[in-house]
C-alpha cells in the first residue's frame, strides 16, 4: 500500500502534548524520534549499552514526529489541523511536506471520498460527486480540503451521531474549533434555527463559511467567527459541541457553563482513550455530570449536562 509521509519537527519538551494532536489525524498511530532518553531506555528496553554513534550524535532537544497516512485520506487537511493546533497551543513546529511521495498527493484521496452516510438521517457529500442517492437523508456537501472535517474521522462521526440524537427544531447550537463548519452546518440541517462556529484559523473559518453557502446558510442563521474557543462569543446555546483535543477540552469545561442554557448540554469529541480519566475529572470539577459516553476506533465522546443546584 502507497503511504502519505508527514514529518513534523518540534521542540522536544513538547513531544507528549503534540503527539496527542498528531493522533487526532491518524487514530492508527504515529511513529516519534525523541533521543532525550537514548542511552538509559538503550539499557532498560534493549538491554544493550552499545549505541551507534550517529544515534549519539542526535540533537535531545528537538524530536520528530512522523505520521503516515494511506492515499485514500486527505494529507492537506490534516497538515492544516495540525499546524492550527500547534499554534494555538503554543508548539513552535515545522511540518516537512516535501517528503509527500506521490505527485498528486494534494488530490489523489479524492478518489476515495464517496458519499458516506452518518447515522440515521445525514449524508455527506463531497462537492465533486454529482450521481448520488439521498435515500431520504438530509444532504451535507462539503469541500473539506482546507479545513479539518470530513465525516471520515472517528471524532467527527461521533459528534454527527451526537448531534442527531439532541438536535431539536429551533434550537441554537455552538461550534468551537469548527474547522470545516460540518457540524454547525449538519446541526441547521438538522434543524436547529441558528449555529455559531469558531475558530482560531481564518482559513478555517473561510473554508467554514463556503462550506455553510453550498448548502444554503448564511448570516444570521449561520455565523462564523475566528477567534480563541468562545472568546468572542455572545449569548446562551442549546447545545455546544467542541471537537478538539483533551487538553483544549478541559481548560474550555472551566467556562463554557457561561454560555448554556438551563437544559443545555456539552458535546465533545477528540479524546483519546488515555486521557479519560483526566477530561472526567475536569467535567466533576466545573460542575458537569456525564449523560452519554461514546467509543469509536480508540475515540472518546461525552455528552455532559450541568448539575442543577439542589
Amino acid at each position: 500500500m502507497d503511504w502519505t509521509e508527514i514529518k513534523i519537527e518540534i521542540d522536544a519538551s513538547d513531544i507528549e502534548k503534540a503527539s496527542d494532536i498528531a493522533n487526532m489525524v491518524v487514530p492508527y498511530g504515529i511513529y516519534i524520534e525523541d533521543y532525550r532518553n537514548l542511552e538509559t531506555d538503550a539499557v532498560e528496553i534493549a538491554h544493550i549499552n552499545l549505541i551507534d554513534e550517529e544515534l549519539l550524535k542526535k540533537d535531545k532537544s528537538v524530536g520528530f514526529i512522523h505520521v503516515y497516512m494511506p492515499l485514500t485520506e486527505n494529507p492537506t487537511e490534516a497538515i492544516l489541523f495540525l499546524e492550527e493546533r500547534y499554534t494555538a497551543e503554543g508548539i513552535g513546529h515545522k511540518i516537512d511536506k516535501s517528503v509527500c511521495k506521490n505527485e498528486d498527493w494534494e488530490n489523489n484521496w479524492k478518489e476515495y471520498f464517496k458519499p458516506m452516510k452518518i447515522g440515521q438521517k445525514l449524508l455527506i457529500r463531497p462537492l465533486w460527486i454529482d450521481e448520488y442517492e439521498p435515500e431520504d437523508r438530509a444532504v451535507l456537501s462539503i469541500e473539506p480540503g482546507l479545513a479539518f472535517g470530513t465525516g471520515n474521522h472517528a471524532t467527527t462521526r461521533l459528534c454527527l451521531e451526537t448531534l442527531e440524537r439532541y438536535v431539536k427544531k429551533g434550537c441554537s447550537v455552538l461550534d468551537t474549533g469548527c474547522g470545516s463548519g460540518i457540524l454547525s452546518v449538519a446541526s441547521l440541517l438538522l434543524g436547529a434555527d441558528r449555529a455559531v462556529g469558531v475558530d482560531i484559523d481564518s482559513l478555517a473559518v473561510k473554508t467554514a463559511k463556503e462550506n455553510g453557502l453550498v448548502n444554503g446558510f448564511k448570516e444570521p442563521e449561520l455565523t462564523y467567527i475566528k477567534g480563541n474557543l468562545a472568546d468572542d462569543v455572545t449569548g446562551k446555546f442549546d447545545i455546544v459541541v467542541a471537537n478538539i483535543v483533551a487538553d483544549i477540552i478541559i481548560l474550555f469545561s472551566k467556562d463554557v457553563g457561561k454560555f448554556m442554557n438551563e437544559n443545555s448540554v456539552f458535546i465533545t469529541s477528540g479524546i483519546i482513550l488515555p486521557r479519560e480519566d483526566e477530561v472526567k475529572k475536569a467535567f466533576r470539577e466545573n460542575g458537569f455530570e456525564i449523560i452519554e459516553r461514546n467509543e469509536s476506533e480508540g475515540w472518546l465522546s461525552f455528552v455532559c449536562k450541568l448539575k442543577q443546584n439542589g
